[in-house]
C-alpha cells in the first residue's frame, strides 16, 4: 500500500480559480442539454406531429454522436490546441442549439441534435483536460469541487428547468436556452482563457482505432437505450447492437495494446493503479447515480401522481444537498487523498437511498425529500474525490487520453445503469401485487450497485506518489 505523505496543499491563485469558472460556464450548456430534453419528449412529439418513440431519437441521436466524437477528443486537443478547440466546439454547439430551436419537423430536429451531440462529445472531456493541465497538481481537489458542479447539479435541476419551459414557454426554448449560455462561455474563453500551442511532437491519427471504437460506443449506447422495453435485454433491437458493440470493443482493446504507435485511446494508462481503480468507481457511479435518479422521478410521477414540474422541484433536494460539502470535500481530498473521502461518500449515499427501498405510497413525502438531500451530500465527495484520484500519477502528455476515457466510462455507465434498473423495475412489476414493491426491489439493486463501488475504492492508494512527469 502506498503510504507516502501528501504534500502540503498549495494556495490556488485567483487566476486559476477564474479559469475554472470560465470552463464551467462554457461546459454548462452541454451538461444541461443532456437532461433538459428528457422531460420534453411528449411535447416535442405533439408539436412536430410525431410519436414519442420517434421523438426518442432526439436523445438517442445526441448520445450516438457523443459516442462517436469522444474518442477523437484527445487527438484533436493535441493537434489543434485546447483554447482553439474549445472555441470551435462551443461555437458548433450553439449553432446546433439555434438550429434545433427552428426545426420544422422531427427529421430536422434529429439532425441538429446530432450536431449538438458531436460538439458535446469534445467539450466535456476537453474541460477536464484544460483544468488539470492548468492546475499542475495545485489544489486539484478544491478545483474539482467547482468543475464537477454541473455533473451533480444539472441532472437534478435539468428536469425542473425543462418542466418549467414546457409548462409556461414554447418548446423551442428547450434549445434556445443554450444560446446565451454558450455565447457567454465563448466570449469569456476568448478573452481570458490562456492560449496554448498544439504539441510540437505530432502523431498520426489512429483511423483504424476510430473505425473500431466509435461504432462500438455508438452501438453500446444504442443497445442500452433500447433495453428499457418489456423484453429488456432480450429484445433483438437491444442484444444485437450490444453484442456487436462488445465484440468491436474487445477487438479494439487487443488492437490498442498491440499497437506500437499511439492508439486512439491509450489503454496503457491503466498501469497507473489510481487511474484504473477510479475508472471502475466512475462506471459503477453511473449505475448508482443516473439510474436511481430516473427511478425516483418515475416513483413520484407514476406512483404518487405528481406533475413533472413538482417532481423536478422535489428532486432539487438532492441538488441542494450536493452543494453543502463541496468546498470542504475539495480541501479534505487535497489533504487526506481520495480513498477515505470516496468511502465516506459511498456510505452516506447508501443511507440516503435506503428509505426508497422501504417506501410505500403512504410514506410521508418529506422523509423521501430528506433522503434525497442526504444522497446529494454523499454523492458530492464521490464525484470530486474520484476525479482527483483518476489523475494522480498520470503523465501530463496523457491527460487528453485520460479525459476522453473518463467521459466514455461515465457515458456508458450512466446508460447501462438506467437501462438495467428500468429492466429490473419492469420485471419486478410482474411478480408483485403492490406497485410500490417493484420500486423497492429496484432501489435495493441500486444500493447493491453502490456497494460494488466499495471494492475498487478500498484498493485506491491512500496518497499518490509524487512524480515529476505527473499532474
Amino acid at each position: 500500500m502506498d503510504t507516502t505523505a501528501p504534500a502540503p496543499t498549495a494556495a490556488i491563485s485567483s487566476q486559476l480559480r477564474n479559469l475554472v469558472w470560465i470552463l464551467v460556464i462554457g461546459g454548462l450548456a452541454p451538461s444541461l442539454d443532456s437532461t433538459i430534453v428528457n422531460v420534453a419528449l411528449p411535447a416535442l412529439g405533439h408539436a412536430l406531429h410525431t410519436t414519442v418513440s420517434d421523438s426518442q431519437w432526439t436523445i438517442t441521436g445526441y448520445l450516438l454522436a457523443m459516442g462517436i466524437t469522444i474518442p477523437a477528443s484527445g487527438w484533436l486537443t493535441d493537434h489543434i490546441g485546447g483554447k482553439r478547440l474549445w472555441l470551435i466546439t462551443l461555437t458548433l454547439f450553439v449553432l446546433g442549439s439555434a438550429l434545433a430551436g427552428v426545426s420544422w419537423n422531427i427529421t430536422s430536429l434529429i439532425v441538429f441534435r446530432v450536431i449538438q451531440g458531436a460538439a458535446a462529445g469534445i467539450v466535456v472531456p476537453l474541460l477536464t483536460t484544460l483544468l488539470v493541465r492548468s492546475a499542475k497538481g495545485v489544489g486539484l481537489g478544491s478545483l474539482m469541487s467547482i468543475a464537477t458542479l454541473p455533473a451533480v447539479i444539472i441532472p437534478v435541476l435539468g428536469p425542473v428547468i425543462g418542466g418549467f419551459i414546457i409548462g409556461y414557454l414554447d418548446w423551442r426554448w428547450i434549445f434556445y436556452v443554450n444560446v446565451p449560455i454558450c455565447i457567454t462561455g465563448i466570449l469569456l474563453a476568448w478573452w481570458k482563457l490562456p492560449a496554448d500551442e498544439p504539441l510540437q511532437k505530432r502523431y498520426s491519427f489512429d483511423i483504424p482505432g476510430l473505425i473500431l471504437l466509435s461504432p462500438a460506443l455508438a452501438l453500446l449506447i444504442y443497445g442500452l437505450s433500447q433495453a428499457d422495453g418489456h423484453n429488456g435485454f432480450g429484445a433483438s433491437q437491444a442484444y444485437i447492437p450490444l453484442a456487436i458493440g462488445l465484440a468491436l470493443t474487445a477487438i479494439f482493446v487487443i488492437y490498442a495494446l498491440l499497437k506500437r504507435s499511439r492508439p486512439l485511446i491509450n489503454l496503457r494508462m491503466l498501469r497507473v493503479r489510481s487511474y484504473a481503480l477510479s475508472l471502475c468507481i466512475l462506471f459503477v457511479s453511473g449505475l448508482s447515480v443516473y439510474g436511481p435518479l430516473l427511478l425516483i422521478s418515475l416513483y413520484y410521477q407514476q406512483l404518487l401522481g405528481y406533475s413533472a414540474l413538482f417532481t423536478g422541484l422535489l428532486l432539487g433536494a438532492q441538488g441542494i444537498g450536493s452543494l453543502i460539502p463541496r468546498v470542504t470535500t475539495g480541501k479534505l481530498t487535497d489533504h487526506f487523498g481520495p480513498r477515505p473521502i470516496i468511502l465516506i461518500g459511498l456510505v452516506i449515499t447508501v443511507l440516503g437511498t435506503l428509505p426508497f427501498a422501504f417506501a410505500s405510497s403512504s410514506m410521508s413525502g418529506w422523509i423521501l425529500v430528506v433522503a434525497l438531500f442526504v444522497r446529494g451530500v454523499g454523492l458530492t465527495p464521490v464525484f470530486i474525490a474520484v476525479m482527483v484520484g483518476a489523475f494522480q500519477g498520470v503523465p501530463k502528455e496523457e491527460l487528453p487520453d485520460g479525459s476522453s476515457t473518463i467521459r466514455i466510462i461515465q457515458q456508458v455507465g450512466g446508460a447501462f445503469g438506467t437501462a438495467v434498473l428500468i429492466l429490473i423495475l419492469s420485471h419486478a412489476a410482474l411478480t408483485v401485487s403492490i406497485p410500490s414493491q417493484a420500486y423497492n426491489v429496484a432501489f435495493w439493486w441500486s444500493i447493491g450497485f453502490v456497494a460494488l463501488a466499495f471494492i475498487p475504492a478500498i484498493f485506491l492508494p491512500k496518497f499518490a506518489r509524487a512524480r515529476k512527469d505527473a499532474v
